[in-house]
């Protein structure tokens, strides 16, 4: 079956969110109203073509396949900001909530219509969901770089977004036990690895934790095992998803 089938027939009962792993950090919820929100979707092969990064993981999803209510960009980087994709995913519908580093892209690629660039600290409210922008650190060559707060009415995800450990973004007393929280492990580009995302699991408490941003690209890196290891040592919870793989 299709994961776009899957996302499709999820029923997600009331108060509850959907979570579907899409490979790299890319995300799909689904709220119990039968919204959906794409959330750094990585649907291409841009980053061979602009970079050399050759995607070792299969395509799950085509563009075309899913109309999103809301389209999440945590930044402008290629496997984040799918350049190939993102004009397919931008429907007339949809809502896209992006760091301000997505403008320059979408302006090169014609893309306007209903565009919120934001940065750390604003909201967007959203029939049924509000995002605010989270601060990270992604380095220098994403200043601009955030991470998301999604509340889905009694649910909050915390999506990190490419960042590194910062014991001060993870204190924070927003995001301390959210319902879920996706945190990077791939350990290189300014990235969290599997231990790190497990101290800050340990300070955030999240009900569950969630890693992302490994194995799509040789080059990336990433050991969900050191990332487990750490997370049993500490007693917290996490959930490993294979690629396409949905939890409420």
């Amino acid at each position: 079956m299709r994961l776009a089938d899957d996302i499709t027939r999820m029923s997600v009962p009331k108060g509850g969110v959907g979570i579907f792993w899409v490979g790299q950090a890319g995300f799909v919820l689904k709220t119990d109203d039968g919204r959906l929100i794409g959330i750094d979707l990585y649907l291409s092969d841009c980053c061979e073509r602009y970079f050399g990064f050759q995607r070792i993981m299969p395509y799950l999803l085509e563009p075309h396949e899913i109309v999103f209510d809301a389209l999440l960009i945590s930044h402008a980087h290629y496997d984040h900001f799918d350049v190939d994709a993102v004009p397919m995913l931008f429907r007339p519908k949809t809502h896209m909530i992006a760091a301000r580093d997505a403008e320059a892209e979408c302006k090169r690629l014609g893309i306007r219509g209903n565009i919120d660039y934001i940065a750390c600290g604003e909201t967007v409210e959203e029939e049924g969901f509000s995002v605010k922008a989270m601060p990270c650190d992604h380095g220098d060559l994403a200043p601009d770089a955030v991470g998301f707060l999604i509340t889905a009415g009694t649910k909050r995800i915390y999506f990190a977004g490419d960042t590194a450990y910062r014991s001060e973004y993870f204190e924070n007393p927003e995001l301390f036990g959210a319902d879920a929280a996706i945190f990077p492990i791939n350990g290189a580009f300014g990235n969290m690895d599997g231990e790190q995302a497990a101290k800050a699991a340990e300070l955030c408490r999240p009900k569950c934790t969630l890693p992302c941003h490994f194995w799509n690209f040789a080059e990336h890196l990433g050991d969900p095992n050191t990332f487990i290891t750490s997370m049993k040592e500490k007693n917290l919870p996490y959930r490993i998803l294979r690629m396409g793989e949905g939890m409420v």
